[in-house]
């Protein structure tokens, strides 16, 4: 079955392509704020936006005013104005907040521009892009597929990544009758319904005290000085270390899962609404339960595999995996072994809200 896939390498320009791909940002940035500002306008004189056709004829008219954006790639301002159509689309649809003006002052920035006649090529380790022409690149593996894109980024480190979309024939996995439940946590990562028990890597800890370090010398620097530059560089270079090591756990875990089972069950976490609690929000964040859900949607996608998510109001640690009887004390969070009144069997917290899971999970799949 045919998906999109992005293939995420690291770029290394030379000093003009660096200045090149700087102005391209520059660029898509003032487009996509040129047509944000005009589709608020009329929005609020006609309670109405604009479409993607009506803002893409404008588009000449604004290159012949501004003549720099004549310098940068056209296709890659043609997909700025897609982005603000699209940003609205999902805001019309009650997927995402209003859209937001982008600022230059963010450390991320990034553009798309799309495959035509060529203009997007690979041989060994170059890359071919419009108006950057050959680029080196970190070529870790092999692109498949065909071609659609490439959005070339560039971090709070200063470093240059692009990302090639390709549509990819991905063969789904062999079915196997194996299913799991998976209680996310903290303390553990995940306790599984096979009693296997996930440790929590807890990467944020580990840098703790580096990051507090540079993020107190930040603070005492002149803003806009060398040394500000200096110590703002070294807080983004522990933040992506960071979150480079809670990424490469979670493709880790969620692969080996997606392998191994053909239905996997989880608890619907409100992330959002439990990240309120100021105890626990440092912990959850770091845990990254919501990336771990996507990582799994996507790769049962691609492999034919089922995702079933329980409902938050299903009291999985109250009930007896055995019998089915409800235990009230179990809602006290202290409380990390009981036994059954009924049944005598006694339980691990954890372990048997992750069997209840997987039941309810198994029920709600049919």
């Amino acid at each position: 079955m045919l998906h999109h896939k992005a293939f995420r390498f690291r770029i290394f320009p030379t000093l003009e392509q660096a200045v090149l791909i700087q102005k391209m940002l520059g660029c898509s940035r003032f487009v996509f704020n040129h047509f944000l500002a005009k589709w608020q306008e009329t929005y609020e004189e006609t309670e109405k936006g604009l479409s993607y056709n009506t803002c893409a004829t404008q588009l000449p008219a604004l290159k012949q005013t501004f003549g720099w954006l004549k310098e940068v790639d056209s296709i890659a301002l043609q997909s700025s104005v897609r982005h603000v159509a699209d940003a609205f689309d999902r805001f019309f649809r009650k997927l995402n907040n209003l859209p937001r003006f982008k600022s230059r002052k963010n450390p991320v920035q990034s553009y798309t521009t799309k495959y035509t006649n060529g203009n997007i090529a690979i041989d060994g380790n170059q890359l071919k892009l419009p108006k950057l022409g050959w680029i080196r690149f970190a070529k870790s593996r092999d692109i498949e597929g065909r071609i659609l894109s490439a959005t070339v980024r560039r971090n709070g480190t200063g470093k240059f990544f692009v990302s090639i979309l390709c549509e990819v024939d991905i063969q789904s996995l062999p079915q196997i009758n194996n299913a799991i439940g998976i209680d996310l946590g903290i303390k553990s990562f995940a306790v599984c319904s096979n009693g296997e028990v996930i440790a929590n890597p807890k990467p944020l800890r580990k840098y703790e005290k580096q990051l507090a370090r540079w993020q107190r010398i930040l603070s005492r620097r002149k803003p806009g000085g060398s040394n500000w530059h200096r110590a703002k560089q070294k807080v983004a270079k522990i933040h992506e270390k960071i979150a480079n090591c809670i990424e490469d756990f979670l493709h880790q875990t969620t692969t080996k899962w997606i392998r191994e089972n053909q239905t996997i069950c989880l608890e619907d976490l409100q992330v959002e609404n439990l990240l309120k609690n100021h105890k626990l929000a440092k912990s959850i964040s770091e845990v990254s339960w919501a990336k771990c859900r996507t990582f799994l949607e996507y790769k049962a996608k691609w492999n034919g595999r089922t995702i079933s998510v329980v409902s938050k109001n299903y009291p999985s640690s109250q009930l007896c995996s055995a019998c089915g009887h409800r235990n009230p004390d179990v809602k006290n969070l202290s409380l990390r072994e009981w036994s059954c009144p009924v049944c005598g069997l006694h339980h691990d917290r954890d372990h048997n809200a992750s069997i209840n899971i997987k039941h309810e999970g198994l029920r709600l799949v049919g």
